[in-house]
């Protein structure tokens, strides 16, 4: 059989059908494998039920499919360099869905930690090459808008994919919904691989020293420190995004919210961060990286901050439900304002993600795109896994209100490292 694709020079603007289908391709994907990632939330209760497992044992499930997703995202960036992106797509698909299928036929433990680490080794091509494939085929502010789409998809994923998973196990048993959504990885693998432009690799061009421009080394050297700062910058975000998840049920509870108002509430946050994801790529677009980044993280920590005005008398709350500590009961903010700000909060707290992606292909040459997502999704990842580990010592040594603010602080830190980051982009994206 013959693939048609598109073969643009190197170096050329992509053809609209190129953009067109790479975009199909990459939120596809995207949409596919976050579901597939959050699909594990829906499944723990089931499992538990099933093969009667304590909660270290469900939170290690989770591990290992987050662990190795995490892990071989930048192997993933490499294998695709030798054998493109579109093949090595195509079989981290196929992998993420057959994870599934041995899910649904797991008998044990051992199995489902098994089919996990097959599915979290699949879901690890995702990031860094549906990206790099986005930013190939679309150039400078437009690609920015597309990554933007792109990182939108995923939330759309999170939501439909779990929420499926809900309706089939009303009418049937877990094992055959397993099997019907693992099978779906493999028709998607079969359309990647299909429909995934094919674009020439960007040729590495090293020009002799003595033709290199004063200049133009210079401008060099600022890219190459540009995409660490980028990077700290996306692991800072990350850091508090988890973080302030995790903290965010227990300051509702203090303020007297019921558990469906605390889901509700992280609902509204998720729906805030969907908008924004897409939102702020537009605005990126429109007026810098920098700009957005400080917007957006002089949001959060405006949000973060109006949610905990530190009042003079702190008051104890203990047992709800299985939870116990102490935490700032407030009198000052509602609950009601509280959820009113929350949709604010998650534009701004995910918003920043869009233009941070965005901004790696103006820091990278077209050929170490694909490397270069994989490190950066890599280390943001990573920083969103270790931050609530962290920040949850910091709340048992002193309280969550105090913890928060801590947070708060953190987030702007990313603000001078957005002035130092300014330099190594190019005038059009500043």
């Amino acid at each position: 059989m013959t693939v048609v694709v598109d073969q643009p020079a190197p170096g050329a603007v992509a053809t609209k059908a190129a953009e067109r289908r790479a975009i199909g391709v990459a939120t596809g994907a995207h949409a596919l494998h976050d579901g597939y990632t959050d699909l594990i939330y829906v499944m723990l209760p089931v499992w538990q039920a099933e093969f009667g497992l304590g909660y270290a044992a469900l939170g290690l499930l989770r591990t290992c499919f987050a662990g190795t997703m995490a892990a071989l995202q930048i192997p993933s960036g490499l294998l695709s360099e030798r054998l493109g992106v579109p093949l090595v797509l195509a079989l981290g698909t196929a992998l993420a869905g057959l994870g599934y299928l041995v899910a649904g036929a797991s008998v044990g433990f051992v199995t489902l930690v098994i089919a996990l680490l097959i599915g979290g080794a699949g879901a690890s091509t995702q990031h860094p090459l549906a990206s790099a494939l986005v930013a190939r085929a679309f150039a400078g502010p437009r690609s920015m808008k597309a990554l933007g789409t792109y990182n939108f998809a995923g939330d759309i994923g999170k939501m439909t994919l779990p929420a499926l998973a809900s309706i089939m196990l009303v009418v049937m048993p877990w094992q055959p919904t397993l099997a019907i959504l693992g099978g779906l990885g493999f028709v998607a693998a079969a359309a990647i691989f299909l429909l995934a432009p094919r674009f020439p690799d960007e040729p590495v061009i090293a020009p002799a020293k003595k033709d290199i421009d004063p200049g133009v080394e210079a401008a060099g050297a600022r890219t190459r420190f540009g995409f660490p700062v980028l990077l700290s910058i996306g692991m800072l975000d990350s850091a508090t995004r988890m973080a302030f998840l995790t903290f965010l049920p227990f300051v509702l509870l203090a303020k007297g919210a019921s558990l469906p108002t605390v889901g509700l509430a992280l609902t509204l946050v998720f729906a805030g961060g969907a908008a924004g994801k897409l939102v702020c790529a537009f605005i990126g677009a429109r007026i810098g990286v920098i700009a957005t980044v400080c917007l957006t993280e002089g949001l959060t920590t405006l949000g973060v901050l109006a949610l905990l005005p530190l009042p003079l008398d702190w008051n104890a709350i203990v047992n709800i439900g299985n939870l116990s500590g102490v935490i700032i009961q407030y009198r000052e903010i509602p609950l009601e304002a509280a959820l009113v700000i929350l949709p604010i909060i998650g534009i701004a707290l995910n918003g920043t993600s869009s233009v941070l992606y965005g901004s790696v292909p103006e820091l990278v040459e077209p050929a170490r795109r694909a490397r270069a997502f994989s490190i950066f999704y890599t280390g943001t990842i990573g920083a969103g896994a270790i931050a609530p580990a962290i920040y949850g010592l910091l709340g048992d040594a002193v309280d969550v209100p105090t913890a928060l603010v801590v947070v708060a602080i953190m987030c702007l830190l990313t603000l001078p490292l957005a002035l130092v980051l300014r330099p190594a982009l190019p005038a059009s994206a500043r």
